[in-house]
């Protein structure tokens, strides 16, 4: 059976299914490749899909009614990305997700999840974690959207995404960070002059 690399090392160490248990799935997930701005899931469409990212860079976000971008998510190499309530709930998304660079992606269906998780105790446990953990970090994240300087917001993507900074426009991140491009500018000189200090 073959697996992708990162997918592979993904089912194995995060997911916690053996090698045996992997030769026990009815089959493994398909790949798709998308290009650099290429939609994944548009606004309105119903997500039936995880998506786990083999090689590239997808993100997740929304437009308001100014025709401005909010970005949720970044989901590099071994990230997962998803409309997590359009597909629980079977409703139309409120979220597009498409990719900043040239991206092969996994894309896992229900039927996967449902016999993976049959399959093994192990991983059921750990899906119902990673979906718990995913929880704790948007609960984070929006209190530090609510409550932190924009500094502490730059430093915790920082901390979160440790090699985005170069991959990402910075328009991109001052949007996943709410704030303007000029803000982050500002943020990262100081950030620079104390690191001189």
């Amino acid at each position: 059976m073959l697996l992708f690399n990162n997918f592979k090392i993904y089912l194995n160490d995060k997911a916690g299914l053996t090698d045996d248990e992997l030769r026990q799935l009815p089959y493994i997930p398909a790949s798709k490749r998308f290009k650099k701005g290429q939609s994944l899931i548009g606004e309105g469409q119903v997500c039936k899909d995880i998506f786990f990212v083999e090689k590239g860079l997808i993100r997740q976000f929304t437009i308001d009614e100014q025709g401005k971008e909010h970005i949720i998510h970044f989901a590099p190499e071994s990230w997962i990305v998803s409309d997590r309530s359009s597909s629980y709930f079977n409703q139309a998304g409120e979220y597009f997700v498409d990719a900043i660079e040239d991206s092969e992606v996994i894309v896992m269906d229900e039927k996967f999840i449902n016999a993976a998780s049959e399959i093994s105790k192990t991983y059921r446990e750990n899906n119902h974690r990673a979906l718990h953990n995913h929880v704790r970090n948007l609960q984070k994240r929006i209190n530090l959207l609510l409550s932190a300087t924009a500094e502490k917001r730059y430093l915790e993507f920082l901390k979160v995404y440790p090699n985005l900074s170069l991959r990402v426009p910075q328009w991109m991140i001052a949007s996943y960070l709410g704030i303007t491009p000029e803000s982050l500018s500002r943020v990262r000189r100081a950030l620079a002059k104390k690191s001189f200090k």
